[in-house]
């Protein structure tokens, strides 16, 4: 495969790969016959030079755009509702979602919301909520600037409660993007730290996906295959970026995304409390924890456990629990919960959310709450 080309392929979504495809994006939405387009981001990004080229873009083509960018880094449900108002405010006629997992989570949730008059909790997954959606969903684009959480393909969306700052996983396959302008170039320009953080939760969707007691040999593969990308690039990525190990970080990304249609496991589930409580970083939390959910889960699937090491081109006979602590220090990354100001005070707080968080129910492993506080406990050790 040459890194370098474009390429268009659907699984199901249709997608536009490759080094510069975003210049398509503007011709793409005329040729859809949408003209106010409601363009969502975070505000970090919206100041960096590669999104100001694509609004200008944007602009330059006749579009007229609204932009919003009042997000939470972990989104909230307030996040939702003003970018519900400001669709119908500018009189929007379509919404793209252009960003990391942050932005892709609000847009999605936006296009669910536009024209649905329920609260938006009343689409929880948990609560079987894709049956409410009834009515017109705005035509949807993304466009990812990271290569982690795979936002851009997915079909459900994370937002959190207000108060609470409890995640609700919201979900449809309407909510679905129409068209994904996956563009590796758009990636160059991001911190260090934000790739390797970002890279360790496409590798954990796509270890946990093949962990997933959930029946997918499809999946299975594509996981896989995702790992192997991973392992072949996401040290180049963090270190020494090209756009190819880029190109290759961005599809493992969509690939996990796409694996983890299968379930997911443990490791979110002891991640997402820590979001919950210390806003921390969705990737970086995942990166923390994806050795102590490995190690837990090592009992139950020791030839699964050895695919994956093969996949990271490593013997069957790995210890891939201190393989992924060693990664993580190659790309500056901790080990620790104490990195995250988490000490023992949290513990049971903690292991509460991670029990009520329905990810782990697809977990090879059954898991209960004092296995969510002897986890949490041991990941305090520097």
């Amino acid at each position: 495969m040459n890194w370098n080309d474009r390429y268009t392929y659907n699984f199901p979504t249709v997608i536009r790969f490759g080094n510069g495809v975003v210049d398509e994006l503007a011709p793409h939405l005329k040729g859809e016959g949408k003209e106010r387009p409601l363009l969502v981001s975070d505000k970090g990004l919206t100041r960096l030079h590669f999104f100001r080229a694509a609004l200008e873009q944007l602009v330059g083509s006749g579009l007229e755009v609204e932009l919003f960018s009042d997000i939470d880094s972990n989104p909230v449900k307030q996040n939702v509702l003003d970018g519900k108002a400001a669709y119908h405010q500018g009189k929007c006629d379509c919404i793209i979602g252009f960003g990391g997992g942050a932005s892709m989570d609000v847009a999605r949730a936006i296009a669910l919301a536009a024209h649905h008059d329920r609260d938006l909790f009343d689409f929880d997954d948990a609560l079987g909520g894709d049956k409410y959606v009834t009515e017109e969903v705005p035509y949807f684009v993304t466009v990812p600037t990271t290569s982690g959480t795979g936002s851009e393909v997915g079909r459900s969306t994370v937002i959190a409660e207000d108060d609470t700052h409890k995640k609700r996983i919201l979900f449809s396959p309407r909510i679905m993007a129409s068209r994904v302008f996956a563009d590796p170039g758009m990636t160059i320009d991001l911190p260090l730290h934000v790739t390797a953080a970002t890279g360790m939760d496409a590798l954990c969707h796509n270890v946990e996906a093949y962990l997933s007691k959930g029946f997918s040999p499809m999946c299975d593969g594509v996981a896989l295959a995702g790992i192997r990308l991973i392992a072949d690039s996401l040290e180049t990525a963090t270190n020494n970026p090209d756009i190819e190990s880029r190109s290759k970080m961005m599809m493992a990304a969509l690939m996990g995304a796409t694996a983890f249609q299968k379930g997911l496991g443990i490791v979110h589930s002891l991640a997402h409390p820590l979001s919950t409580m210390f806003n921390s970083h969705h990737g970086l939390a995942n990166a923390v924890m994806i050795s102590y959910g490995v190690e837990f889960n090592r009992v139950a699937v020791p030839e699964r456990l050895g695919d994956i090491n093969e996949a990271l081109g490593l013997s069957r006979e790995t210890d891939l629990v201190e393989w992924l602590r060693t990664f993580n220090g190659n790309l500056g990354l901790p080990t620790s919960l104490i990195a995250l100001d988490v000490n023992d005070s949290h513990v049971d707080a903690l292991a509460e959310l991670a029990l009520d968080d329905v990810c782990h129910q697809c977990n090879p492993r059954k898991v209960e709450l004092r296995d969510f506080k002897d986890i949490y406990t041991k990941a305090l050790t520097p």
